[in-house]
């Protein structure tokens, strides 16, 4: 690829990360083209569909996530305090684009779904987190990664769709790892 090709499309991945962060997954993809400065046809050179745009994004996506999995367990303290923190940067990475945490949320275990990546990132993250608490002896019996992924995306959903700040839902966390955590 040309040079002057490769900077159009790494612009146009950041560019549409701010859009879509912005005005949700449904912005228009002409804005994302405007405002990254090039004609529709060079957006539609590179990413014939918006889910095209998407899968994209979520290359660099997958790495973010796994280095929000290792910032949390690097917490300091026992369990609980490594799996709220990773409750905290999964809520947050879910309600960084307006109206993707009910998306995503919905399409968790969908294997039709456009957004079937985004949604295995975040299965795959906090399987990896419930492993390590399993490892540990402290993950209940029974507790199943996608029931926990749902709920945690309903809190994301309910605090992307309300004036709740970030610290507001703790106490929402508090209870799902009190679900998934042994006394």
């Amino acid at each position: 690829m040309r040079a002057d090709a490769q900077r159009n499309r790494e612009r146009l991945i950041e560019v549409a990360h701010a859009v879509f962060k912005e005005r949700g997954l449904d912005a228009p993809l002409d804005e994302v083209a405007r405002r990254a400065g090039v004609g529709p046809g060079t957006l539609y050179r590179h990413f014939p569909t918006r889910e095209a745009l998407h899968e994209a994004i979520m290359a660099t996506w997958i790495e973010e996530v796994s280095a929000h999995v290792e910032k949390a367990m690097a917490t300091e303290g026992g369990c609980r305090e490594k799996l709220l923190a990773w409750f905290e940067e999964y809520v947050g990475l879910l309600t960084r684009h307006q109206g993707a945490a009910a998306k995503i949320t919905a399409s968790l275990g969908c294997e039709d779904s456009p957004l079937r990546t985004k949604c295995q990132t975040y299965a795959d993250a906090n399987e990896s987190v419930l492993t390590e608490m399993a490892d540990h002896g402290m993950l209940r019996e029974g507790v199943d990664n996608l029931d926990v992924c749902r709920l945690l995306g309903g809190v994301a959903t309910m605090a992307d769709q309300s004036s709740l700040e970030p610290r507001d839902v703790r106490p929402m966390l508090d209870v799902i790892a009190n679900g998934v955590l042994k006394s």
